[in-house]
Protein backbone atom coordinates (compact mmCIF):
# COMPACT_ATOMS: atom_id res chain seq x y z
CA UNK A 1 0.00 0.00 0.00
CA UNK A 2 1.34 3.18 -1.08
CA UNK A 3 0.23 6.40 0.68
CA UNK A 4 1.31 9.08 -1.23
CA UNK A 5 -0.31 12.13 0.75
CA UNK A 6 -3.58 14.20 -0.94
CA UNK A 7 -7.16 12.28 -1.12
CA UNK A 8 -8.36 14.24 -3.68
CA UNK A 9 -8.82 11.74 -6.84
CA UNK A 10 -6.10 9.90 -8.51
CA UNK A 11 -7.43 9.57 -12.14
CA UNK A 12 -10.56 11.19 -13.45
CA UNK A 13 -12.30 10.45 -16.78
CA UNK A 14 -11.98 12.15 -20.12
CA UNK A 15 -8.93 13.92 -20.92
CA UNK A 16 -7.24 13.92 -17.37
CA UNK A 17 -7.38 10.34 -17.32
CA UNK A 18 -5.30 9.86 -20.95
CA UNK A 19 -3.07 12.81 -19.72
CA UNK A 20 -2.15 10.71 -16.41
CA UNK A 21 -2.06 7.86 -18.42
CA UNK A 22 0.73 9.00 -20.97
CA UNK A 23 2.50 10.61 -18.28
CA UNK A 24 2.98 7.49 -16.32
CA UNK A 25 3.56 5.59 -19.57
CA UNK A 26 6.66 8.58 -20.31
CA UNK A 27 7.66 8.05 -17.17
CA UNK A 28 7.69 4.12 -16.34
CA UNK A 29 8.37 3.04 -20.07
CA UNK A 30 12.24 3.54 -20.15
CA UNK A 31 13.35 1.84 -16.72
CA UNK A 32 10.93 -0.77 -17.52
CA UNK A 33 12.86 -1.02 -20.91
CA UNK A 34 16.18 -0.78 -19.27
CA UNK A 35 14.99 -4.80 -17.30
CA UNK A 36 14.74 -6.04 -20.82
CA UNK A 37 10.62 -5.80 -19.98
CA UNK A 38 8.20 -3.88 -22.41
CA UNK A 39 5.47 -1.83 -20.75
CA UNK A 40 2.43 -3.39 -22.50
CA UNK A 41 -0.57 -1.32 -20.64
CA UNK A 42 -1.04 -0.01 -17.77
CA UNK A 43 -4.37 0.40 -15.45
CA UNK A 44 -5.70 2.19 -12.38
CA UNK A 45 -8.69 1.19 -10.70
CA UNK A 46 -9.80 3.79 -8.33
CA UNK A 47 -11.62 2.44 -5.05
CA UNK A 48 -13.20 4.44 -2.40
CA UNK A 49 -10.37 6.98 -1.35
CA UNK A 50 -7.50 4.40 -2.96
CA UNK A 51 -6.86 2.07 -6.14
CA UNK A 52 -5.17 -0.25 -7.89
CA UNK A 53 -2.19 0.80 -10.26
CA UNK A 54 -1.88 -2.33 -12.59
CA UNK A 55 1.39 -2.25 -14.65
CA UNK A 56 1.31 -5.21 -17.75
CA UNK A 57 4.87 -6.03 -19.04
CA UNK A 58 5.56 -8.47 -21.04
CA UNK A 59 9.74 -9.81 -22.62
CA UNK A 60 10.61 -6.80 -25.64
CA UNK A 61 10.67 -8.71 -28.81
CA UNK A 62 14.11 -7.79 -29.62
CA UNK A 63 14.95 -9.56 -26.35
CA UNK A 64 14.80 -13.17 -27.50
CA UNK A 65 12.07 -14.15 -24.76
CA UNK A 66 8.81 -15.81 -26.31
CA UNK A 67 5.44 -14.60 -25.41
CA UNK A 68 3.03 -15.52 -22.56
CA UNK A 69 1.41 -18.13 -24.98
CA UNK A 70 4.21 -20.84 -25.63
CA UNK A 71 6.11 -19.78 -22.08
CA UNK A 72 2.76 -21.18 -20.69
CA UNK A 73 2.35 -24.09 -23.08
CA UNK A 74 5.81 -25.52 -21.99
CA UNK A 75 5.59 -24.49 -18.14
CA UNK A 76 5.81 -27.40 -16.12
CA UNK A 77 4.30 -27.19 -12.36
CA UNK A 78 6.65 -26.98 -9.83
CA UNK A 79 9.52 -25.15 -11.77
CA UNK A 80 11.60 -22.08 -10.40
CA UNK A 81 11.00 -18.36 -11.05
CA UNK A 82 7.44 -18.38 -10.95
CA UNK A 83 5.31 -18.87 -14.56
CA UNK A 84 5.89 -18.82 -16.61
CA UNK A 85 10.16 -20.16 -17.01
CA UNK A 86 10.94 -20.17 -20.66
CA UNK A 87 11.00 -16.63 -22.02
CA UNK A 88 8.01 -15.28 -20.31
CA UNK A 89 7.18 -13.67 -17.20
CA UNK A 90 7.84 -14.68 -13.87
CA UNK A 91 6.85 -14.05 -10.66
CA UNK A 92 10.25 -13.00 -10.25
CA UNK A 93 10.48 -10.43 -13.13
CA UNK A 94 7.22 -8.71 -11.90
CA UNK A 95 9.09 -8.56 -8.44
CA UNK A 96 11.96 -6.99 -10.26
CA UNK A 97 9.83 -4.69 -12.45
CA UNK A 98 7.43 -3.60 -8.82
CA UNK A 99 11.05 -2.39 -7.31
CA UNK A 100 12.31 -0.43 -9.74
CA UNK A 101 8.90 1.35 -10.89
CA UNK A 102 8.01 1.54 -7.03
CA UNK A 103 11.53 3.54 -6.53
CA UNK A 104 10.45 6.07 -9.76
CA UNK A 105 6.66 6.43 -8.19
CA UNK A 106 7.79 7.42 -4.99
CA UNK A 107 10.74 10.14 -6.18
CA UNK A 108 8.25 11.77 -8.66
CA UNK A 109 4.72 11.32 -7.06
CA UNK A 110 2.83 11.27 -10.27
CA UNK A 111 -0.28 9.94 -7.86
CA UNK A 112 -1.49 11.44 -4.88
CA UNK A 113 -3.48 9.66 -2.32
CA UNK A 114 -3.32 5.69 -1.62
CA UNK A 115 -2.81 3.20 -3.98
CA UNK A 116 -1.58 -0.20 -4.32
CA UNK A 117 1.16 -1.18 -7.13
CA UNK A 118 0.44 -4.47 -9.01
CA UNK A 119 2.92 -6.04 -11.85
CA UNK A 120 1.85 -8.67 -13.94
CA UNK A 121 2.20 -10.38 -17.46
CA UNK A 122 -0.37 -9.37 -19.94
CA UNK A 123 -1.92 -12.74 -19.94
CA UNK A 124 -2.95 -15.33 -23.11
CA UNK A 125 -5.56 -12.36 -24.25
CA UNK A 126 -3.08 -9.55 -23.64
CA UNK A 127 -4.23 -5.54 -25.54
CA UNK A 128 -2.36 -4.65 -28.55
CA UNK A 129 -1.64 -0.83 -28.49
CA UNK A 130 1.37 -0.75 -30.82
CA UNK A 131 2.14 -1.25 -34.70
CA UNK A 132 4.30 -3.60 -33.18
CA UNK A 133 2.21 -5.56 -30.64
CA UNK A 134 0.06 -5.96 -34.13
CA UNK A 135 3.06 -6.70 -36.37
CA UNK A 136 4.61 -9.67 -33.47
CA UNK A 137 1.10 -11.28 -33.46
CA UNK A 138 -0.10 -11.25 -37.15
CA UNK A 139 -1.90 -14.89 -38.03
CA UNK A 140 -3.24 -15.20 -34.10
CA UNK A 141 -6.78 -14.56 -33.56
CA UNK A 142 -7.69 -10.93 -32.46
CA UNK A 143 -10.53 -8.65 -31.42
CA UNK A 144 -10.74 -4.58 -32.47
CA UNK A 145 -12.96 -1.95 -31.61
CA UNK A 146 -12.93 1.38 -33.37
CA UNK A 147 -14.18 4.58 -31.98
CA UNK A 148 -16.14 5.52 -35.05
CA UNK A 149 -17.60 2.86 -37.19
CA UNK A 150 -16.18 1.25 -40.84
CA UNK A 151 -19.02 -0.01 -43.15
CA UNK A 152 -21.17 0.25 -40.42
CA UNK A 153 -19.79 -1.69 -37.83
CA UNK A 154 -17.17 -1.06 -35.08
CA UNK A 155 -16.28 -4.34 -33.51
CA UNK A 156 -14.45 -7.05 -35.66
CA UNK A 157 -13.14 -10.07 -34.34
CA UNK A 158 -10.91 -12.64 -36.71
CA UNK A 159 -7.88 -13.42 -37.87
CA UNK A 160 -5.30 -10.83 -37.79
CA UNK A 161 -3.36 -11.10 -41.74
CA UNK A 162 -1.01 -7.88 -41.32
CA UNK A 163 -0.25 -4.74 -41.47
CA UNK A 164 -0.21 -2.50 -43.97
CA UNK A 165 1.13 0.79 -43.85
CA UNK A 166 -0.74 2.69 -40.84
CA UNK A 167 -3.69 -0.19 -40.63
CA UNK A 168 -4.05 -3.82 -39.81
CA UNK A 169 -6.11 -5.83 -41.66
CA UNK A 170 -8.56 -8.40 -39.85
CA UNK A 171 -9.95 -11.13 -42.00
CA UNK A 172 -13.67 -11.65 -40.68
CA UNK A 173 -15.86 -14.49 -42.19
CA UNK A 174 -13.34 -14.81 -44.90
CA UNK A 175 -13.29 -10.92 -46.17
CA UNK A 176 -10.56 -8.87 -45.04
CA UNK A 177 -11.71 -5.51 -43.44
CA UNK A 178 -8.31 -2.95 -43.44
CA UNK A 179 -8.47 -1.04 -40.50
CA UNK A 180 -6.91 2.47 -39.77
CA UNK A 181 -4.51 2.17 -36.42
CA UNK A 182 -5.35 5.52 -35.28
CA UNK A 183 -9.13 4.81 -35.43
CA UNK A 184 -8.58 1.50 -32.91
CA UNK A 185 -10.17 1.90 -29.68
CA UNK A 186 -8.84 -1.30 -28.11
CA UNK A 187 -7.60 -4.53 -29.64
CA UNK A 188 -6.38 -7.79 -28.01
CA UNK A 189 -5.68 -11.21 -28.83
CA UNK A 190 -8.40 -14.10 -28.46
CA UNK A 191 -6.28 -17.16 -27.77
CA UNK A 192 -7.82 -20.18 -28.81
CA UNK A 193 -10.40 -19.16 -31.04
CA UNK A 194 -10.61 -19.75 -34.84
CA UNK A 195 -13.50 -17.22 -35.69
Amino acid sequence: MRDKGADGPLFCFGSSFRIMRDTLMRLLEPPIEALGFELVELEFAQAGRGGTLRIYIDRRADAGGQDDRAAVADWTPGEAGGVPSQGGISVDDCASVSHAVSQILDAEDPIKGHYTLEVSSPGLDRVLRRRAHFERFVGEQVFVELKLPIEGRRRFAGALKSVVGEAIVVEVDGRAHELPLDRIQKARLRPGRND
